[in-house]
Order: structure tokens, then sequence, then C-alpha cells
């Protein structure tokens, strides 16, 4: 009975605040779907009539970023007033990411669309959260709608493999994937590189990944739990635009698009790896990102 107690309680420390995670975010979309029945809402989930709730929503996960990781936004400035792609690194959880969606919300009262995994569409009870927050597919017509109809869109390269098998090093992992860069062409927008401090620190993955990488890469689900939920430093930092050059003609952007995408791609992916060297240990070390709590140097 205490062996089998203690081992609960273990189970408990390293999956709890994860688990509290996926908590609020049910309960997120269990509200949401109150309001909409009390008020009768049926809008388009990305109008303005839902900017209220919206703006709830984001209240809460900002008090929340701020009490348990401090969290800290710079580099907002970089934003273009108009639309652009977001590229950003995958930790093992995107809190970080949401967090950043809260708070431009609250400080711009701009919405990002955010490009998600298809798996993330298969969890059951979360439709109307992914629609009022702009969770989109990554299809290029998706993307180069939302783009032209003036939204920011956000995307990870490296996605689901690189949250579940990064670690530490910070390592990017994003294989072939310059399909953002293509978009990024033909929507004539720039990219904007970002990145999160210490997000490898606040929450991990196990490091025994053999097994798990064979069993992602043959069902492309993502079975390995994260751990941790340290109430670390976490910086969000905004990077300086790539820009696009709007001088181009159709003609040449068919061209462009086949012989500089791989070009774009490799800037951005440049870009994010200059954000991490810049604002991060490597390898990351838990006590030093618990410690940056109190650092108000770096403020």
């Amino acid at each position: 009975v205490i062996i089998g107690s203690l081992t609960i309680c273990a189970i408990l420390v390293f999956f709890i605040v994860p688990l509290t995670i996926v908590f609020f975010i049910y309960l997120t979309n269990i509200l949401l779907l109150i309001h909409q029945r009390n008020n009768e809402l049926k809008a388009d989930p990305l109008s303005d009539a839902w900017n209220r709730v919206r703006k709830t929503i984001a209240t809460f996960w900002d008090i929340y970023a701020r009490i348990w990781h401090g969290y800290e936004l710079h580099g907002v400035g970089n934003l273009p007033e108009g639309p652009g792609i977001l590229v950003y690194y995958h930790g093992a959880i995107p809190i970080d990411y949401l967090y950043f969606l809260s708070r431009l919300f609250l400080w711009k009262k701009r919405l990002c669309l955010s490009v998600a995994d298809h798996f993330v569409f298969r969890l059951p009870g979360l439709k109307l959260l992914l629609a009022v927050t702009g969770v989109i597919p990554g299809t290029r017509e998706e993307c180069l709608a939302a783009l032209r109809n003036g939204y920011l869109v956000s995307i990870s390269p490296g996605g689901v493999r690189e949250a579940l098998f990064s670690d530490q090093s910070y390592q990017l992992m994003w294989g072939n994937r310059k399909g953002f860069a293509q978009v990024a062409l033909e929507a004539k927008v720039p990219i904007i590189p970002m990145y999160t401090q210490n997000v490898r620190e606040g929450y991990r993955m196990f490091k025994e990944r053999r097994f798990f990488r064979q069993l992602y890469e043959s069902t492309r689900l993502p079975f390995t739990p994260p751990y941790g939920g340290l109430p670390v430093k976490f910086r969000t930092y905004i990077g300086k635009p790539i820009p696009y050059d709007p001088n181009i003609t159709t003609e040449e952007l068919v061209e462009k698009v086949c012989k500089d995408k791989f070009l774009f791609s490799f800037q951005t992916k440049t870009a994010v790896q200059a954000l991490i060297s810049k604002h991060q240990t490597i390898p990351g070390n838990i006590w030093k990102a618990l410690l940056e709590r109190f650092d108000k140097r770096r403020k």
C-alpha cells in the first residue's frame, strides 16, 4: 500500500501541471459553449462578436502566465501591421504559444491564426474553442486565404516531431518542410521568427525515445506524455521580419517560388536558431531557469 501510494504521488508530481492545463483548456471550451447558448451566438467564430469572450479567455491565460511563469513578451513592435507568417520553436507543450496569443490579443486586439497538426482536430470536445481561437489546418489554401484577409498566421515547421523529440539542446527538427516559405512568397508577406526562452525547462519528454519515435513515425500520433510544469521563467522573443520583395512581378514569382523557397526557409531557420543562441542557455538548465524568475536585470 505504501509503495503504491508513493508511486501514485510521484506520477501526480510529474504530470499534475500538464493535466491541469488540459483541464483548463476543456473548461474553457465548456464556458464557450455556455456563452454561445446563453447569447444565441450564431456568428462566424472569427468575427468580432466573439471578442468579449476572447478577452475573458485571454485575461485568464495571461494571469496564469504571469503567476506561474513570470511571462514576458518582447519584440511586439517587430510584427507587421498587416499579414505575416510567424514561425516558432515547438516546446513539449506549446503553452508559451498560448501565452503569446493571449497577450497579443490583450495588447493589440489582434487575432493570430494558428496552424495545427491534423490530430488536434480529432480531439473530442474542442471544436468551438479551436474555431474561436483561430486554429486552422495547415493547407496551402487555408493559409493563403487567412493571409489575404489580413491575419497573422503562425506555424511551427517542426510541429509534433519537434515537440516530442527535441530536447534541452533546442535542436530544430524541421526536416524538409518548406511549405510555409512558399506560402509567404505567394502571399507576398514577411516571415517573423519567434522563440520562448526556457520552454524545454518548463516541460519535457522522457529520454527513452527510440520506441516512441518509431511509434510516432508509423501513426503520426503523439503517444509520449509530457511531464514537468516547473514555474521557470518564460520570455517570448519576436525577431525582426524577413521581408518579401514587393517589386517582383507575377511571372517572376512563379520562378521565384520554385527557386527561392529553399533560401527563404533557410533564412527563417537561421533566424529562429539565432534567437535560441542569443537568449537560451544550451543545454537548458532547470535551476538557472528557475532562478531567472528573480533576475530583475533582464526585465
